[in-house]
């Protein structure tokens, strides 16, 4: 009988903090068996917390009410609950208040979350909150994903003219223009092949909120990295962490379950320092390469990648040959209201432009609109990543080998000047461990900025007794992402129509005149489409009641209603901010695992505070009741837009590559993605990583 207490005092507490109206309360939706697949799989938080908690809260009710929590009038277990908010309950056998908030987050996440998860019977909260999760159309979709060839482990050859290593954006890119000049290629990648079903739809565990894991590679065990302080503490951080700045580990990379936006750099991101001056303790240089020198490989991503957009919108960014290959995507409901507010502010603003299909092409559908898109894959598939256009082109030709689930562990070298190959290791069936060596005439580094810098680290020699290309101490310094910041606002009306990708409008008024002394500035764009979860994690008004009836009304009114606003700002790079090799920590292979440290710039969080600044006067131009911003952390920033570890430049002194991507000293060893970025941009990065790469493939490919 003493085991059935606690489930019937844990029933009754979290039917108060979600109750019955017109719709269901938190066990009627199954909030209930959602629990008790969490307690399963971490035991500790039944044992250790929430069940001496409700004992506790049993033994309360009791002494105030003369009776079991149970039995109480739902104003008596109410009072008990706010005294648990507001840590009023003295000799409780744990934290009262880390038990309240554990409860009610995990109430929250078993009423709002997937039904994958076993709460929100039949999506039931969902339809209470108007939110549609699945593409419009109901009928057949054409062109759903291609499975890409793969070979194993013994099938592949022992030389090729070039090896890839990672099928993301650059990767693909690099593996197509030389596959389609003739040349033998190998693509590793470390991640697995994922179709959308193995995805799937896990609100909890996705790369747009991965509270208890995520949706693509690297597997939770064996593959963690470590966080260095300015003392030298050394903390792990797993792949789901906030602090291992994962990026997807799969086959297409970011790009599988990016939001897609496909923004060119400004002219003046390639020359900040010139601008700005270089700030105290950063380490902000010029881009060795101008605007005008990359725009023909920007229209080239676009055109060949597939961008939807409108290319009269956003003028003064840099001057444009062609338009978007496709229409920009219609504008949502809420677009529509901070357009007008815009022109109210005499501001400009337009379509954000995008790597979605917005009509048929290549044989693949138009958006379907659906409220799952970033940090997933897409239903339609109709995003435009490395996975589905230039990967299946360089696979297309017949001269392109894929191989997947394989890590490279190190690049041979001769004296510090050429590639000679890479030495490769992976799991095989019974868990054993297998490696081979593969011969190359030009290795091509694509494994994004921390992981990239990482291999270079680790394949050290003789010669370069520090690492490949660390002669002057560079590689994995000035690691950058994106700060974010911006504002949210409640409107009195529904500004949110559900249609996805949700993100529709965008003003880059802000790119370099953020105002007097800020370095930089940044994109303010309105934000993809809310899942429910997150909307009640992230998107409530500071004031609001997140709990009980009034917490249930103001989710079910405020979901529709919120407008929220926010981009990235140009990063100030600091050297101190880098990938090392952990001095302690190697992953399954024996292999010392990335240990990254460092924080964001001063002016990096002075410039994203003035950005939110802005978004607020955007929301409450456009009629907001009640608008406030986030704020941003000092933090290191790296995350899905992580670069700058391998960057780019004219002095081996003080950068790791060429302007071309070659790395300083060697004839034939590249790297094509975000690690070269001597500057990260104001804008998502991803389309001037596709352009790099074609920049920098064909410049390979006319000098094989």
């Amino acid at each position: 009988m003493e085991a059935m207490i606690p489930e019937a005092i844990l029933t009754a507490a979290l039917d108060r903090l979600i109750p019955a109206d017109a719709w269901p309360s938190a066990t009627q939706a199954g909030a209930l068996v959602y629990l008790k697949r969490r307690f399963a799989e971490d035991a500790d938080i039944w044992t250790d917390l929430l069940k001496p908690g409700l004992l506790a809260l049993n033994a309360d009710a009791w002494a105030r009410h003369g009776g079991p929590f149970t039995d109480l009038i739902s104003g008596d277990q109410d009072a008990l609950l706010h005294d648990l908010e507001a840590g009023r309950m003295n000799h409780w056998p744990v934290s009262c208040q880390s038990f309240f908030t554990t409860l009610m987050k995990l109430a929250m996440e078993g009423y709002y979350a997937s039904p994958l998860s076993g709460g929100n019977r039949d999506g039931v909260s969902w339809d209470m909150l108007g939110y549609r999760p699945e593409p419009i159309s109901k009928g057949p979709i054409p062109g759903l994903e291609t499975e890409p060839t793969r070979k194993t482990f013994d099938d592949i050859n022992r030389q090729y003219d070039a090896v890839v290593i990672g099928a993301g954006a650059g990767g693909s890119v690099a593996a197509a223009v030389m596959a389609e000049a003739g040349l033998r290629v190998l693509v590793v990648e470390r991640g697995s092949w994922l179709s959308y079903e193995q995805i799937a739809r896990d609100h909890l565990r996705n790369h747009r909120f991965s509270l208890y894991g995520h949706n693509t590679g690297p597997a939770l065990r064996g593959y963690p990295r470590t966080m260095l302080s300015e003392r030298g503490d050394e903390f792990i951080t797993l792949p789901h962490d906030g602090d291992y700045h994962n990026n997807a580990m799969t086959v297409g990379g970011g790009t599988r379950v990016y939001g897609a936006q496909a923004w060119r750099f400004h002219p003046d991101d390639f020359r900040m320092a010139t601008r700005y001056g270089v700030p105290e303790g950063s380490s902000l240089r010029d881009w060795p390469l101008r605007y005008e020198d990359l725009e023909p490989f920007y229209e080239r991503a676009e055109w060949e990648v597939g961008v939807s957009g409108d290319g009269n919108a956003h003028t003064g960014n840099g001057e444009r040959q062609r338009p978007y290959p496709m229409p920009a995507l219609p504008e949502t409901q809420e677009a529509e209201r901070l357009s007008q507010a815009a022109k109210k502010l005499g501001w400009d603003a337009g379509p954000v432009p995008l790597l979605i299909n917005s009509v048929s092409r290549d044989g693949r559908a138009a958006c379907g609109r659906c409220g799952e898109c970033i940090g997933f894959a897409c239903p339609t598939n109709s995003k435009n990543g490395g996975h589905n256009t230039m990967l299946l082109r360089a696979l297309a030709t017949g001269r392109c080998d894929l191989l997947t689930d394989t890590m490279v562990e190190r690049i041979d070298t001769e004296a510090g000047r050429h590639a000679t190959g890479v030495r490769l290791v992976q799991v095989v069936a019974d868990g054993s461990v297998r490696r081979r060596q593969v011969r190359a005439g030009h290795v091509v580094v694509a494994a994004g900025a921390i992981e990239s810098a990482r291999l270079l680290l680790h394949s050290a020699s003789e010669a370069e007794p520090d690492g490949i290309g660390n002669r002057f101490g560079q590689v994995g310094r000035h690691l950058q992402g994106h700060v974010y910041a911006g504002a949210l606002g409640v409107f009195a009306e529904p500004v949110q129509d559900g249609l996805g990708p949700g993100v529709s409008i965008a003003t880059r008024r802000f790119s370099h005149d953020l105002g007097t002394g800020i370095v930089g500035g940044g994109l303010l764009a309105n934000e993809f489409t809310r899942l429910p979860i997150i909307h009640w994690y992230r998107a409530l008004a500071p004031d609001a009641p997140r709990w009980g009836l009034s917490g249930k009304a103001v989710m079910r009114e405020s979901f529709s209603r919120t407008s929220h606003v926010q981009g990235p700002i140009q990063e100030i790079p600091m050297a101190t901010s880098r990938v090392r090799l952990s001095p302690t920590i190697k992953d399954r292979f024996g292999i010392p695992v990335a240990a990254l440290s460092g924080g964001a710039h001063p002016e990096s969080v002075r410039a994203a505070n003035a950005l939110a600044q802005q978004a607020e006067v955007w929301l409450e131009a456009a009629g907001a009741r009640q608008v406030w911003r986030t704020r941003p952390g000092g933090g290191l920033s790296a995350g899905q837009h992580q670069a700058g570890t391998l960057r780019m430049g004219d002095d081996p002194v003080d950068s790791v590559t060429d302007p071309h991507g070659r790395i300083h000293g060697y004839d034939n060893l590249w790297v094509s993605d975000g690690s070269v970025h001597v500057t990260n941009g104001g804008v998502n990065p991803v389309l001037t990583i596709y352009a790099l790469a074609f920049r920098t493939a064909e410049h390979l490919v006319a000098h094989a």
